[in-house]
């Protein structure tokens, strides 16, 4: 079972001045059929006793994304409070979330917490401090918990910035640590039941192997009550061609494998869990922008197009590549990186956004500086669409720097209809929590 990489070969081009005349541009366009897909192939992983999947809402925490794919059978994992609080208001219970935070909720977001966790919320403890402020509740509650662990060993991110399991990382309780969380919970009778490591997104397959020998070996040593063990997300999607993406079957046999082998060793059966987020909605997604102006200095043609890093900052983030089309106003593709069509009279073009920011571009190379890509020169008026942006993209852009609003977004549904399903913001909305002050 593989995936086969979703982008503009696959999307009617005729598709892209549809939305956005009725729209305008910019604007998000997301895939049912893809994200469904993507979920369905993540719940058939091969699996030992049992898989539970999680959706990383991070990547996209829009409250359609969110019942598509909870409607299909994921839960969620939260990254805070809000989060959790955000997709209760699109109709989630609690009992589907767990929330793996570096918050400490304190005040009234300890209260809200707690009435999270009581509503059947998974609490993921991050940290020693985190421990011990839950500690007295969940004794009195009874309530079982989660704990996140810091492996102490080199991480599996694509890049430094998503590497969450190296020594310039700070998330989970360093393994040096556990010993005193879990015989501070053993005085109180506390269980943990499940055990947790993320060690980054987008990585080498064969870190996340690595990892979940690892894994396995501190929860035979360290948790004799632990059900779940929890391996985290992060699996590689390709955006890009030429990019390999991870192969969620022959991952899920190596841990069945591993898991079938420490029940062997132990006795005990571990359901495995997974928290996947870009490897669901990564290629679902798209951005339409317009092309509004082109530029001629000594050095470099440019095409200004009418979104840039406040709806994609994972160029200049990361140094992340995307999948550029080009679309006439007509319908008809100009020119595609998907397949590298046409492969005659291309030309290089920086595409940059309308920021006032010199990293306000598509493609940046490891010093920041704008790559050219090799397109069909198109006019004003005509559409860059950029692929793979289901995942961190609206999620986590500067989507108001320079006072620019956030865009809507359109869901194309299985039936192959196009949903509005966020609106653009109006002007009023990016002052309506300033206060008139006198000085």
């Amino acid at each position: 079972m593989t995936m086969k990489p979703f982008g503009p070969t696959k999307l009617d081009a005729a598709l892209i001045p549809k939305v956005a005349q009725q729209w305008g541009t910019p604007i998000y366009l997301h895939d049912q059929r893809y994200i469904e897909n993507s979920c369905e192939q993540l719940l058939n992983m091969p699996n030992a006793f049992g898989l539970h999947v999680r959706y990383a809402m991070k990547a996209n925490s829009d409250r359609t994304v969110l019942r598509i794919v909870t409607n299909k059978g994921l839960d969620l994992d939260c990254s805070s409070l809000d989060e959790a609080a955000r997709a209760y208001a699109a109709g989630i219970p609690y009992s589907r979330m767990m929330l793996t935070t570096q918050e400490v909720p304190m005040g009234e977001e300890r209260i809200e917490l707690e009435g999270m966790i009581t509503a059947g919320l998974k609490y993921n403890v991050c940290s020693l401090l985190q421990y011990q402020l839950i500690a007295d509740f969940a004794e009195a509650h009874k309530i079982d918990l989660s704990i996140r662990v810091h492996p102490g060993a080199a991480g599996g991110g694509e890049s430094a910035t998503r590497d969450t399991g190296s020594e310039y990382s700070c998330f989970g309780v360093h393994l040096n640590d556990v010993p005193t969380v879990k015989a501070m919970a053993d005085e109180l009778g506390l269980r943990f039941t499940q055990v947790h490591v993320h060690i980054g997104s987008g990585g080498d397959p064969e870190k996340w192997r690595e990892n979940i020998d690892r894994e396995l070996g501190f929860v035979k040593a360290y948790f004799p009550d632990a059900t779940t063990v929890s391996f985290g997300g992060g699996l590689k999607v390709a955006r890009m061609p030429g990019e390999k993406q991870a192969d969620i079957v022959s991952l899920g046999a190596y841990a069945k494998q591993r898991i079938e082998a420490f029940k062997a060793e132990t006795g005990r059966e571990l359901t495995m869990e997974i928290e996947p987020g870009t490897f669901v909605v990564a290629n679902s997604g798209h951005i339409i922008t317009r092309i509004i102006d082109k530029k001629l200095t000594n050095e470099l043609n440019f095409l200004i197009v009418d979104g840039g890093m406040e709806l994609l900052t994972r160029p200049l983030l990361y140094g992340s590549e995307h999948p550029i089309a080009i679309v006439r106003q007509d319908g008809t593709l100009l020119s595609s990186e998907y397949d590298q069509s046409p492969s005659e009279g291309v030309k290089p073009f920086g595409i940059v956004g309308r920021c006032c920011e010199s990293g306000d571009s598509v493609r940046l190379d490891g010093d920041g500086t704008i790559v050219p890509v090799q397109i069909v020169e198109p006019e004003i008026g005509d559409y860059v669409v950029i692929g793979g942006t289901g995942a961190y993209s609206e999620s986590m852009s500067p989507e108001n720097y320079n006072s620019h609003r956030k865009p809507g977004a359109v869901m194309r549904t299985q039936s192959g209809e196009l949903v509005q399903i966020r609106k653009k913001q109006v002007r009023e909305q990016l002052t309506q929590n300033e206060l008139d002050v006198t000085l």
